[in-house]
Order: structure tokens, then sequence, then C-alpha cells
């Protein structure tokens, strides 16, 4: 009768509590590990959804006429066009925000407004494609070529520095003026190429 008395007074021996501490930590530290992944990969779906925004509008870009913003006096008339938008002259922001959020001014996305020649629209603006909330990544678009030649590309790229130290990510997503069965079009990579995506 004593014995059993003693065996229901008897507590938690020191190995059985250190396991579980173990056990405890170890659970932690897989929970900590996936959270931090979860977020940066929370982070990075933004470079990829403003990615496939430009991509869009690019495309739309390609098929909508262009012409100079100049006066066309009564009884004249201009010409108009096809083509790529022009290069973005810098990424938006300038700088690759390091481990913070950008927001962006009210001249950021409208810089390319009539900086081309004759008055013509570029870049971003002439894309059509802005950022209205806080970023974590800089957007660049670089077109090579006027988009109605065989071979001419497209370049848009996003670039992060999610955790601010000296590495960068890049995202980058190519297009090409193609020759498909006697007719051209922009055919696009499948997927954007990512380099440092969680860095």
């Amino acid at each position: 009768m004593r014995t059993i008395r003693r065996q229901l007074k008897r507590g938690f021996t020191l190995i059985e509590l250190m396991i579980v501490v173990a056990i405890i930590g170890i659970l932690a530290v897989l929970a900590i590990y996936g959270v931090s992944r979860y977020l940066k990969s929370a982070k990075t779906a933004e470079a990829t959804n403003n990615i496939g925004a430009i991509e869009k509008n690019a495309t739309e870009a390609l098929t909508r006429e262009k012409m100079s913003g100049s006066y066309v006096a009564p009884g004249t008339s201009t010409s108009f066009g096809y083509g790529f938008c022009a290069s973005e002259a810098t990424t938006i922001p300038a700088a690759v925000p390091a481990g913070a959020k950008y927001t962006s001014g009210a001249g950021d996305w409208s810089k390319g407004k009539g900086a081309g020649s004759a008055g013509v629209d570029i870049g971003f603006y002439c894309l059509k494609f802005s950022v209205d909330q806080p970023q974590y990544y800089a957007y660049g678009y670089t077109a090579t070529g006027t988009g109605t030649a065989v071979g001419d590309k497209i370049r848009i790229d996003a670039f992060g520095n999610l955790d601010g130290n000296t590495t960068t990510s890049d995202f980058q997503l190519d297009g090409q003026i193609a020759s498909q069965s006697g007719a051209t079009s922009l055919v696009w990579a499948p997927k954007a190429l990512e380099i440092n995506p969680e860095e």
C-alpha cells in the first residue's frame, strides 16, 4: 500500500523534463524556419505578380497605335505605328530597397510621359503600369529594338533585397519577337528566371 502511495506522489524525473524541453525546442525551431520561409515567399509574390502585370501591359502596348503628340494641322495627317514602348531610363525606385519597403512618389511612374522623341511616351508611363502600394522591389523595363523586327527583345526585372544584406535577388522575364507560321508575334518565356529569390 505504501509503495502505491509513493508512486502516486512521485513527480517527473529530470530526464523526462529535459526530453520534453528538447522536443519543444525542436518544434519551435521548425516553426520559426517555416514561418520565415512563408514570409519570404509572400514577399516574393509581389515581384512575380507585378512582372506578370508588366508583361500583360507590354503585350497590349505592342498592338496599341502610337503616334506623335505634336499638333496636326487641319487637312494634314500624321503617321502612326506599332511597336515596343521604349526602355525606362532607370529602375523604380532608382536604388533597390534594402530590407525595407519603398513608397512611390507622384512622379516615379510618370517619368516617361512625353520623354521620347517628338513627345512620345516611354517606359512605365507608356506601359500604363504603376505601383500604388509600398513595394519591396525595384522594377526595370528594357526594350532592345522597336518591336517591329524578328529578334527584338524585352526584359522585365524586379530587384530586391529582403533582408538588407549585400545579396540582391533578381526576377527576370524575357520576351522576343519571333516568326511563327509566317507571322510575327511577341513570345514570352514561360516563367520568370529567379536569381537568389529568397536571398
